[in-house]
């Protein structure tokens, strides 16, 4: 005799089938009245004696074959109802209990999805904060050893001989000592860095993508950007949100340029390219939810708006389409249509 296995669990250890009896309740409950029946039948047939039975005359030897048939009929057809009804029940039975554990799954992969992606949003904001501190740091010490550099060279400069007094009836002039700062002695921001910078660096390899990020957050109107794309970002990838993942349908430059002159609705709708419907669905419950995040999309939206209101004026088609491509402005197109704003 071979003894049973037990059956192995799944990886989730929810949609496990269980083996099911082959007597159940209800088999129970069928044979008990398919037996009464019968036996209800049987008394009935056997008490009914041949006496009792009716005369059919001429005709009877003929008709003994339909009476047989509509004799069995009688007894075996509500035995087969019975049964037939047993069978519904039982199949019905377990297509509830598989409905029960098919649901037990789904919810199982969802909590298991949502958690991976928050524990993957926390690896990503730690990194992203950390490499924030370098920069920030890296930014510090740099300004110190301007504002070192600029001490010491004002203590070893010779002072210039004194200007000779203006001639009589000049009109006297104050000279007015004027300090200097490290951000205006900062050179401007160029375009291709500033686009550079708005879509981050892609790995801790990528040297020039740091180094276009730690020039734009020597800018004030652009680092402020950075940061708020920075916030937006953070809290997208907790629902499992991702701009890498995101093929939004991208406009043309025209139409970055009406957005930019501040025309709104549908001439400019078509900014709103991102059709991932999980996204947007996501992104629009954590709006009427969060109030957090939604103070932080509508500040993301205005930093971006004036940001390309500046850019967008000395910028060529090519460089428009280049920073159409960057994560900053996917994220824009994402929360921008969540938001309305092409509506």
């Amino acid at each position: 005799m071979v003894e049973p296995t037990e059956s192995r669990p799944t990886p989730l250890g929810i949609y496990d089938r269980p083996s099911q009896p082959y007597i159940t309740a209800i088999e129970v409950i069928a044979l008990a009245l398919s037996v009464l029946w019968l036996a209800g039948a049987a008394v009935f047939f056997l008490t009914l004696g041949p006496a009792d039975s009716p005369t059919y005359g001429a005709g009877e030897g003929s008709l003994e074959g339909l009476r047989f048939i509509m004799t069995m009929l009688a007894i075996f057809m509500p035995v087969a109802m019975i049964w037939v009804a047993a069978t519904a029940a039982r199949a019905s039975k377990v297509m509830r209990e598989e409905s029960h554990r098919l649901q037990g799954a789904i919810d199982a992969i969802r909590q298991a999805y949502v958690a991976q992606a928050q524990s993957r949003g926390a690896v990503m904001d730690q990194s992203v904060a950390k490499k924030l501190d370098e920069i920030a740091a890296a930014q510090k010490k740099t300004e110190t050893a301007l504002a070192t550099f600029h001490s010491s060279r004002d203590a070893g400069t010779v002072r210039p001989p004194e200007p000779a007094p203006p001639p009589p009836g000049a009109e006297e002039q104050v000279a007015l000592p004027l300090g200097t700062r490290a951000e205006d002695m900062t050179p401007p921001l160029s375009r291709a860095d500033f686009i550079r910078a708005m879509n981050f660096p892609e790995t801790a390899e990528d040297l020039d993508g740091f180094a276009a990020l730690r020039k734009a957050l020597k800018d004030r109107h652009a680092s402020q950007l950075i940061r708020a794309s920075q916030d937006v970002l953070t809290l997208l990838s907790q629902d499992g949100i991702y701009m890498d993942d995101l093929r939004p349908d991208m406009a043309r430059p025209e139409i970055w340029r009406k957005f930019a002159a501040g025309q709104r609705g549908r001439p400019v709708a078509a900014l709103g390219g991102v059709r991932d419907r999980s996204s947007l669905a996501l992104t629009a419950g954590r709006m009427r939810q969060d109030p957090i995040f939604r103070d932080a999309v509508h500040h993301f939206l205005r930093k971006f708006d004036q940001m390309f209101t500046e850019f967008a004026d000395a910028a060529s088609d090519s460089e428009i389409s280049e920073l159409a491509d960057t994560r900053t402005a996917r994220a824009f197109m994402l929360l921008g249509r969540v938001a309305g704003t092409f509506d």
